[in-house]
């Protein structure tokens, strides 16, 4: 995919320094690039920089009448293939979701009829804020489009969720949303990789889910052009790049991800989730003492997450898949568990011992529907994934 034009908006952030490189990345792959800068972008970079990146005349004053006698500015928003804005602070989230436009970046987004990508940055009480929670709810609304953030160190020393997603993984929401897919536009939630319950704070109870299998089912839909929130727990393999990144570390932890992410079009539920948690974990660790004692765990059933959104009332995707890990009686088990759950297809593999299933690089499934069940041959997780996205493709664009 080259040749394609962007329009870069760049936010006032500490992250704005991640925008220079992002423009010589993009260049590199063969697309345009015009920067705007906010007032405040020239306080963390200078026009001058960007300008010589992009090989492009860097925009900064709405009201400066050479510009507009050169490129107006409803010209300058329409002329891009895609908008994106890295970083988007609180800020200007909060200028896309109330319609304001009284300076260059924000009139942009107003008169653009092309799609727009947002690469949110802030401080993580900011991003927890619930303004800016509804802002972002109804930019998703809006057909907005987004990468990130991530969890991590930021500039003012706190931790948590706010950064600027990495350069590599913008480029890849980039190329998703400007690609044909059949899938673009759509919104689809996947959930991969194990749960992990605490024992103590250095122990748990989990399993032996790679996340191999989401992170194929997350590509594959990604390649189809669909906007993907993947919330993974533990995983040993690679989140996919292009994704809504949401890592988690316990199956409540997963449920409020999930709940967060909604609405969306479908939604996979191919995480390996832990059915119980320990409710008097330690708040220290457990040593032995020499007595022989063997401290006793107590359990309690974790949230049902699949049936939870299966049964939703209101914003239930049209879509839900389900897995089912069964050792035996596979097919039995996997149409129970579909009736139980209330979700529309499951997808039954058998990972008993000596499959080599679970952790490994190949699945097997039968796809459990409506319409009874049709066995898969064995194939690589990737090329299950591909399977299943077009026929989840298949079944978004189908008349109803």
């Amino acid at each position: 995919m080259t040749g394609k034009r962007i329009l870069l908006i760049i936010g006032g952030g500490i992250a704005a320094f991640k925008s220079l490189d992002l423009i010589r990345r993009l260049r590199e792959r063969g697309h345009s690039v015009t920067p705007v800068l906010t007032p405040a972008a020239e306080q963390f970079v200078t026009p001058l920089s960007a300008s010589a990146l992009a090989a492009q005349k860097v925009y900064r004053d709405l009201f400066d009448l050479t510009d507009e006698a050169e490129m107006g500015h409803i010209e300058l928003s329409r002329a891009a293939d895609l908008v994106v804005v890295a970083p988007a602070t609180a800020d200007l989230m909060a200028k896309m979701a109330n319609g304001h436009a009284n300076d260059l970046a924000s009139t942009l987004l107003m008169a653009t009829d092309k799609s727009v990508l947002i690469a949110p940055s802030m401080n993580v009480r900011m991003w927890e804020h619930p303004a800016t929670r509804r802002n972002l709810a109804c930019l998703t609304g809006d057909g907005v489009l987004s990468v990130g953030p991530n969890e991590g160190p930021m500039a003012c020393g706190e931790f948590g969720f706010g950064r600027m997603a990495e350069v590599p993984e913008i480029v890849a929401a980039i190329e998703a949303a400007l690609s044909d897919g059949p899938l673009k536009g759509r919104h689809v939630v996947v959930t991969s990789g194990p749960t992990h319950e605490p024992i103590d704070p250095v122990r748990y109870i989990a399993n032996r889910s790679s996340g191999g299998q989401g992170t194929a089912i997350a590509q594959a839909l990604l390649s189809l052009g669909a906007r993907v929130t993947f919330v993974t727990g533990p995983a040993s393999v690679a989140s996919p790049q292009g994704c809504e990144l949401r890592p988690v570390e316990t199956a409540r932890d997963m449920r409020d991800a999930v709940r967060a992410a909604l609405p969306a079009d479908a939604a996979v539920f191919a995480a390996a989730v832990a059915d119980w948690h320990v409710t008097n974990a330690a708040d220290r660790k457990m040593k032995k003492d020499g007595s022989g004692h063997v401290p006793a765990l107590e359990f309690a059933e974790n949230p049902d997450i699949l049936a939870e959104v299966s049964r939703m009332e209101a914003g239930r995707p049209g879509l839900v898949v389900g897995f089912a890990a069964e050792t035996d009686n596979v097919i039995a088990h996997a149409t129970a568990k579909r009736a139980r759950k209330g979700c529309d297809w499951i997808l039954a593999n058998d990972v008993s011992e000596g499959t080599g299933i679970m952790g490994g690089t190949e699945n097997e499934v039968t796809l459990i529907s409506e319409a009874g069940a049709e066995p898969w041959p064995r194939l690589g997780k990737g090329e299950v994934a591909q399977r299943l996205a077009e026929r989840i493709a298949d079944a978004l664009l189908s008349p109803k």
